[in-house]
């Protein structure tokens, strides 16, 4: 290990192939690089990096083995102005590194300078990228491969989930292992769904600014490196790989998909005030987009935005996306901020990265959920994106939250959002299952907070209350908080019933936020990203069982009804659905702009849902034939047919249409 040979320029990052590691390194502007490595003792010994092809720089260590400790340092023009921030002064980690060594502090002495490169030695003090033996018995792990018409998608975040479940053993919770506990696998197939999707998991780091009010970033949309799984879940550094390929493994026994949030559109570097860690100072020019005085253009709202525009950058996202699918065999991905994926500046449906997607033969095949929207110009790009991406849906959130929790919604609307938000999405051949439907999210009010606040709670953050949205179309029903009396309850109960009924019951994709069915609260905290603590953890021994049971029987309920699992848009007459008023018969123009808000929608001639939006009980007549309520509506033995619906106040209920 005393020398570096050519090696090769792909794959990106440090490969062992059992006899010595490759390294590769995107840079088109350096012009010298140095491989640095570390023994136990933290001596560093550097090797230039000779061999170049194109932009990449390479070379092999023969010899050398997993858990090499290593960075690099890279040479090249210090020229603000175009964007060239080099500093050979700073230790960096290799963008595709799949281990990182220690805490990423604040600390002045990783910050690479404003005016002029900042002298001081920052290695001691940043963290290290560790080389990976990728090896793994995976047995006979294949993919679910759920179809999307039968897809049921939970938001879950890994430590929040499992950290206080008295069933699992305490050394596991909240860990990856947690997730592949038995307890955990039955308890997800008990209630249904069909996808775990858990908040990032990729190596992140707490912003300065946190670290500075003693708080941390418990989200984890604040990436530090791509393609390492972040060590806070897994008992030790070296075994989170393991520990993470284990829990797929067994989700996947139990018919689960995993999908994976990531965090393709900025970096923990943040603005220039931040750290100089890795992207700045091997190439800050490549892969950032540089504004013409030499700042980052902010369309994310994190200080910087990557160029995924750039040839260099887009091969280095694939490569990531490819990691995940390879070698930890996830299902698919839900793209935070996704139209910067798309922005070249301007989004664009043929940006490179969408093409390089598309052209991708195990990229293509997986499943692809954008949030179609940053805060850059022309950010909001809900229904733009390109097959084979799905989108979450905030028009279906909106409507729903607005006509059951303000009844401001006329029925028309609702319609079309109950539709798969055919209007959105209905064009260049997308299915409905593109719509990923959503009541609430991890950013937002719990859907129990959504029943009992009117304002948002973020005092705790340390932004004077300042962040988070103030626009959540929630209704306290008369009291600001948990506490009421049994009526306030009672309207409580009846609306999270009603807008759970919507999500799992309307066409297209339902996305249901873990804890959601427990009704638990974040006590009116709308944008809890740095609460990790009890607040967002979810509570397992006051989870309220019978809204988890109301929960899985409609998911079970969904499976049943064709029109909601074929994934075809419907027709007029096809008799996948029919809307009808609260008399039976199909409603007037005027009734779906200015009707009262009473609906019935027929599904597969088969299953009635019938919708009392109003503040007053009604008597709704079904349609000829005879209707039973089905679970979780009516017991599996209700014997009672029925012809007229005494609906509740802002009241759902669910019929089958009794068979001789």
């Amino acid at each position: 290990m005393t020398r570096l040979i050519a090696g090769a320029p792909s794959p990106l990052g440090a490969s062992y192939d059992g006899k010595g590691v490759n390294f590769a390194l995107f840079s088109v502007h350096a012009e010298r690089v140095e491989l640095c490595l570390f023994d136990d003792k933290g001596t560093e010994r550097r090797l230039p990096l000779t061999s170049r092809s194109g932009d990449i720089w390479h070379g092999y260590l023969p010899d050398a083995h997993p858990g090499l400790r290593y960075g690099y340092r890279v040479y090249g023009p210090w020229d603000p102005a175009k964007g060239h921030r080099f500093n050979p002064a700073k230790l960096l980690i290799d963008p595709c590194a799949h281990r990182v060594d220690g805490y990423l502090p604040d600390n002045p002495v990783l910050h690479g300078g404003w005016d002029t490169p900042d002298p001081r030695d920052s290695a001691g003090v940043a963290p290290v990228s560790v080389v990976v033996d990728l090896g793994y018995d995976w047995e006979d792990d294949a993919p679910p491969a759920t179809s999307w018409g039968n897809s049921v998608i939970y938001e879950a975040h890994v430590k929040g989930l499992t950290c206080l479940h008295p069933a699992i053993p305490e050394a596991q919770r909240g860990t990856y292992r947690a997730l592949g506990h038995p307890v955990m696998i039955n308890y997800l197939k008990q209630l249904g769904i069909t996808a775990l999707e858990l908040l990032p998991v990729a190596h992140f780091a707490d912003e300065p600014r946190l670290q500075r009010m003693g708080l941390s970033n418990y989200w984890g949309y604040n990436p530090l490196a791509l393609f390492a799984l972040n060590p806070r879940y897994a008992a030790s550094p070296e075994t989170a790989l393991k520990e993470f390929r284990d829990a797929v493994k067994a989700l996947h026994a139990a018919g689960i998909e995993v999908i994976l949030d990531v965090v393709l559109n900025h970096s923990a570097e943040i603005d220039l005030e931040g750290p100089t860690v890795s992207l700045r100072g091997i190439d800050n020019s490549s892969y950032y987009w540089i504004r013409e005085d030499g700042d980052y253009h902010n369309w994310t709202g994190c200080g910087n935005t990557l160029n995924l525009s750039q040839p260099g950058v887009v091969e280095l996202a694939r490569q990531c996306l490819r990691f995940w699918v390879d070698e930890c065999h996830v299902d698919g991905f839900r793209f935070d901020l996704a139209s910067v994926m798309g922005r070249t500046p301007e989004f664009r449906q043929d940006a490179p990265l969408f093409t390089a997607i598309h052209a991708d033969p195990v990229l293509s095949k997986v499943k692809l959920i954008a949030e179609p929207w940053d805060i850059g110009p022309g950010g909001y790009q809900v229904g733009n994106f390109p097959a084979p991406f799905a989108e979450w849906n905030d028009h279906f959130r909106d409507a729903a939250r607005r006509f059951w929790l303000q009844q401001n919604l006329s029925l028309g609307e609702l319609a079309t959002r109950f539709a798969a938000s055919s209007d959105v999405f209905k064009r260049n051949g997308r299915l409905p299952s593109a719509s990923v439907n959503l009541i609430t999210a991890h950013d937002g009010f719990t859907l129990r907070d959504c029943v009992c606040f009117n304002e948002k709670h973020n005092e705790a953050n340390g932004e004077e209350n300042r962040d988070g949205t103030n626009n959540n179309h929630s209704n306290n029903h008369g009291i600001e908080g948990l506490g009421g009396s049994f009526d306030v309850t009672e309207r409580r109960r009846a609306s999270v019933h009603a807008l759970m009924t919507t999500l799992l019951l309307s066409q297209g994709t339902p996305m249901l936020l873990a804890g959601d069915e427990h009704g638990h609260s974040q006590h009116g905290n709308n944008n809890a990203y740095c609460q990790d603590n009890a607040l967002t953890w979810l509570d397992w021994e006051k989870a309220n069982s019978g809204l988890t049971a109301f929960t899985a029987a409609l998911i079970h309920l969904r499976q049943r009804i064709p029109a909601l699992i074929r994934d075809a848009w419907w027709q007029e007459g096809d008799g996948n659905v029919r809307w009808l008023g609260q008399d039976a018969q199909p409603l007037s123009a005027e009734a779906w702009q200015h009707g009262v808000k009473r609906m019935q929608i027929l599904l597969s001639d088969r299953w009635l849902i019938t919708f009392n939006g109003t503040q007053d009980v009604a008597d709704i007549v079904l349609p000829s034939g005879e209707w039973h309520a089905v679970p979780p509506f009516a017991g599996e033995d209700n014997p009672v047919t029925m012809t007229i619906w005494h609906g509740p106040a802002h009241g759902v209920c669910v019929f089958e249409r009794s068979t001789a």
